[in-house]
């Protein structure tokens, strides 16, 4: 239970995207979902376990350079770790519905995701702004299902 409370500390530090230049990985296995490597969370990775929180922090891999898109991401969203959850949820919200024929249809078609999944390999995406996210979201939920089945 005292897991759920220990992102109070990063919250109140948090500062704005642009001023974050690596995000460090810490333990919380609350508000990871099961399966999952890591979480951006205001310019910190929660990471589900030591070893994991280890690799991010360590070395650069592809799943760093996917969280740090994040941040690219949020700094494109007005600089504001607020309105770039927001608009995260949102699209999670608008994609739930495809859940019933993709499984978790609503975080693999969000746009923020498949922007990160998608150049997480380019380790030199990075030195520009992450903003093809906006395309995905022009696109309608069926086309971006089609570019995301083609991909596999």
């Amino acid at each position: 239970m005292w897991m759920m409370f220990r992102v109070i500390p990063i919250m109140w530090r948090a500062v704005r995207p642009s001023r974050v230049v690596d995000m460090p990985a810490v333990v919380n296995t609350f508000w990871l979902p099961k399966g999952y490597e890591g979480l951006t969370f205001f310019g910190h990775i929660l990471a589900p376990t030591q070893a994991e929180a280890d690799r991010f922090n360590n070395g650069y891999s592809t799943m760093k350079n996917h969280e740090m898109i994040h941040l690219r991401q949020a700094q494109a969203c007005g600089d504001s770790w607020l309105r770039f959850y927001l608009l995260y949820i949102w699209y999670w919200l608008k994609n739930l519905p495809a859940n019933r024929k993709m499984k978790h249809a609503a975080y693999l078609l969000n746009p923020f995701e498949m922007e990160a999944y998608a150049r997480m390999h380019d380790l030199h995406y990075l030195k520009g702004p992450a903003t093809e996210w906006r395309q995905y979201a022009k696109m309608p939920i069926k086309e971006r299902m089609k570019l995301y089945n083609h991909r596999l």
